[in-house]
């Protein structure tokens, strides 16, 4: 739709969409017992703490577990430690930018990273995508991936961390070297974010979608769902999962319903009961010896595992003890397809006539802050 760039000119959203702060806060880590983390001269201090003294110390090595009602390092007791460096600091064999917080949250640890979020969107590019992929298409995943995570960034609450570098979320690959081409996609699109009747959005992406997208309220109901009409997409076809299969025993099927609060006994038969205007799968009841269960097809797809059963684009047929599975496509089908957003930019489109397609009906706009 031409309406897309017409508003590329907006130099500010509506007050609901703005955001002061350039960071985002990204949980790298959620409900840990302990967490260690390395680098050159790490700077630790409390934080939350009125009785702490004042100034932290230096340290290569920091250790962190529950400890009370808050955050344990080197004998030393605080709601959270704040942990910073001039050097990228290292936890589980990756790299991180700027600084990292350990938090008490719930009964566990969270470890967040509080990063700018232009150098925030770098690194969820290098998880996401791949630097060999075109250009154009990484242009149109970094307008995704900002406005995805500006929403949420948004919409938090009170909670320590905006987003979770999980497919939760988005995957975050933490820091990415200024020699990859990603810096230059995301400075390139710097700031720029999709609007939904002018206001940020959830701006869900999937990996492939088997040939049709998904209207996004047939799967998620999260606040501002914009009216996104499921397309036919011609772009995906080359996405490695386009088609796959799937054989699951019978007697794993009915141990995971078990585990769920589904007790129907052996699985005997599964029936679709319902598809979305995408030929998804909205409803199935799976019949056993005891009982009959009926399921939405993401809560099905969710109980079996996402890698497993790789979209609810599929059919099934019992062949014995085993259910067979035929199916299209990876993710949950709602907004850009990755891998058709590199077939089109393979075949010479822009990332605007990417996100036009993906996305009708949305516009461009600006959030504050832009990559120098």
């Amino acid at each position: 739709m031409s309406s897309l760039f017409a508003a590329a000119a907006l130099l500010a959203l509506s007050s609901t969409a703005m955001v002061a702060a350039d960071t985002i806060r990204v949980a790298i880590a959620e409900n840990a017992r302990s967490a260690e983390v390395r680098g050159l001269n790490i700077e630790v201090s409390e934080l939350g703490c009125a009785a702490c003294p004042r100034g932290g110390w230096r340290t290569d090595t920091v250790r962190a577990v529950v400890g009370g009602l808050g955050v344990e390092i080197g004998g030393r007791s605080a709601t959270a430690f704040r942990l910073t460096s001039d050097a990228p600091i290292r936890m589980n064999g990756r790299e991180y930018p700027a600084t990292l917080e350990i938090v008490r949250y719930g009964d566990g640890l969270a470890i967040v990273n509080e990063v700018r979020l232009e150098e925030y969107v770098v690194g969820v590019l290098r998880a996401e995508t791949s630097e060999r992929w075109p250009v154009e298409t990484l242009r149109a995943q970094a307008i995704v991936a900002r406005t995805y995570a500006a929403f949420l960034r948004a919409s938090s609450g009170a909670k320590p961390y905006h987003v979770v570098a999980t497919t939760t979320h988005q995957m975050y690959a933490g820091h990415v070297p200024a020699s990859s081409p990603i810096w230059d996609a995301v400075r390139d699109t710097s700031g720029q974010v999709l609007l939904w009747d002018g206001e940020l959005f959830p701006a869900f992406y999937h990996s492939a979608s088997g040939g049709y997208t998904e209207d996004p309220r047939a799967v998620f109901a999260a606040r501002n769902m914009p009216a996104l009409k499921a397309i036919r997409d011609e772009f995906s076809g080359a996405a490695p999962h386009f088609y796959w299969t799937l054989d699951l025993k019978l007697a794993d099927l009915t141990d995971v319903l078990g585990r769920n609060g589904y007790d129907v006994g052996t699985v005997t038969a599964i029936e679709v009961i319902e598809r979305t205007s995408s030929l998804r799968v909205a409803t199935l009841t799976v019949h056993g010896t005891r009982s009959s269960a009926r399921l939405r097809g993401n809560d099905f797809r969710r109980m079996i595992g996402y890698e497993t059963v790789k979209s609810t684009l599929f059919a099934v047929a019992i062949d014995g003890p085993v259910a067979r599975f035929s199916g299209r496509g990876y993710g949950h089908g709602v907004g850009m397809s990755q891998w058709g957003a590199k077939g089109m930019a393979e075949q010479g489109y822009k990332a605007e006539k990417i996100l036009e397609y993906y996305y009708p009906g949305t516009t461009l706009g600006w959030l504050g802050v832009r990559l120098r």
